[in-house]
C-alpha cells in the first residue's frame, strides 16, 4: 500500500530535499550528506555509511496484507539496500517504534530479528513511544555502514558510454500487491514473497563496487524515475534497450512499481561486470542499456522513457 501524502510546503521528495540540502549543506570535505541513498561519513577506517527510512502505517503499509513481521522484515531490508546501493554492507542498526507495544511488538520484532540475522547487522537500540489517540504504527530504521575502505559509490558517477545493468528483473513487489490488493486466493508465492519479504543486494553491492561501478542506487521507487535520479546526479541521459519484466509483471509495473531492491549499476565498457558477478557467485546481472551525453535524454527501445514511480509526498489525483 503505496498512498502519497502530501509534504509541507508543498512539492514532491525531491522538491523538499532540494529545499533541505539549501539549509543543510551537501557535507563536509569529504563527506556526503542529503541527496543519495546513504550518507557518507569520515572514519578512520575509511568512509562510513549512515542510512535511515522509516514506515507508517496506511501510507507504507497495510495489515490486511502483510504481517507485523513482514514490516520489520521489509523495513530493515530497505536500510541494508541504501548501503548496498553505495557500495558498502550495513553493520549496525537502531530501530525506533511508535505506536506498537506487546504481543504487535513482538510480531514487529520477529520480522526485524529475522532480517538482522539474514543480513548481519544486529539491533544494537533505539526507542519506543506511544502513538497518541488513533495513531497507526510507525517504524524507523536507522543503519551504520562500512565499506571496507573502498570509497562510497555514488548516483553522480555515471559517464556517457558506461553500460547500466540491474541485478534482477523488476515489477514482482508491484504485481504482488496488486493481486493481494484484489483479493485473489491464488497469487504465485514469488509475487507474495516480493512484496512481503524483498531481498536486499548486499553482495552483488559489493561485488559492483569492487569491479569498478561508477553509478549506482536501488531501485525503491521504480526503475523510470530511478534512473532518472542517476541520469540527473551523474549529468548523463540513458538509452535503454529492454527492460527486464519479472514473472507476472507488467512492463508498467518493472517501471514504475518500486520495492525491487534491485541495484541499477553504471560501469566503465570494459568492465566484464557478469564475469565478476560470477566470480562471487552471483547471479549474473541483465544489461538494460547505455548512459549517453544530454541530461534530458531517456530513451527505452528509441521511444521516450518516462521517469515513472513512486514520488513521496505528491498529493494523489482524484
Amino acid at each position: 500500500m503505496r498512498r502519497r501524502p502530501a509534504v509541507p510546503g508543498g512539492g514532491d521528495e525531491l522538491a523538499a530535499v532540494e529545499r533541505l540540502t539549501g539549509r543543510l549543506g551537501t557535507g563536509r570535505a569529504g563527506e556526503v550528506w542529503l541527496g543519495d541513498d546513504a550518507a557518507v561519513l569520515s572514519g578512520e577506517g575509511g568512509p562510513l555509511l549512515l542510512a535511515t527510512d522509516l514506515v507508517v502505517e496506511g501510507v507504507h503499509f497495510d495489515r490486511r496484507l502483510s504481517s507485523l513481521a513482514d514490516v520489520g522484515w521489509k523495513v530493515l531490508t530497505a536500510n541494508v539496500s541504501d548501503a548496498a546501493a553505495m557500495g558498502g554492507r550495513a553493520r549496525r542498526a537502531v530501530v525506533a517504534v511508535a505506536g506498537a507495544f506487546g504481543d504487535e511488538l513482538e510480531a514487529l520484532y520477529d520480522g526485524l530479528c529475522a532480517a538482522s540475522e539474514a543480513y548481519g547487522c544486529p539491533v544494537v537500540g533505539g526507542d519506543l513511544s506511544d502513538a497518541g489517540p488513533g495513531g497507526g504504527l510507525v517504524v524507523a530504521v536507522t543503519v551504520l555502514g562500512t565499506t571496507d575502505g573502498r570509497p562510497a559509490v555514488r548516483r553522480s558517477g555515471g559517464r556517457p558510454g558506461d553500460r547500466v545493468y540491474v541485478t534482477g528483473p523488476l515489477g514482482a513487489a508491484a504485481a504482488g500487491l496488486r493481486r493481494l490488493q484484489a483479493g485473489e486466493a491464488d497469487v504465485p508465492a514469488h509475487l507474495v514473497a516480493a512484496h512481503r519479504r524483498p531481498v536486499a543486494r548486499a553482495a552483488e553491492g559489493v561485488a559492483a563496487a569492487t569491479a569498478g561501478a561508477r553509478a549506482m542506487l536501488d531501485v525503491s521507487d521504480g526503475l523510470g524515475i530511478d534512473l532518472d535520479r542517476l541520469c540527473r546526479a551523474s549529468g548523463v541521459g540513458a538509452e535503454l534497450d529492454q527492460v527486464p519484466v519479472a514473472e507476472g509483471a507488467t512492463q508498467a509495473e518493472a517501471l514504475g512499481g518500486g520495492e525491487d531492491f534491485e541495484l541499477l549499476v553504471a560501469v566503465p565498457a570494459e568492465v566484464d561486470l557478469a564475469a565478476r558477478f560470477a566470480a562471487s557467485g552471483l547471479r549474473p546481472p541483465l544489461e538494460l542499456g547505455v548512459l549517453v551525453a544530454g541530461r534530458g535524454r531517456r530513451l527505452l527501445r528509441g521511444e521516450p522513457l518516462a521517469d515513472d514511480g513512486y514520488r513521496h509526498g505528491r498529493r494523489p489525483s482524484g
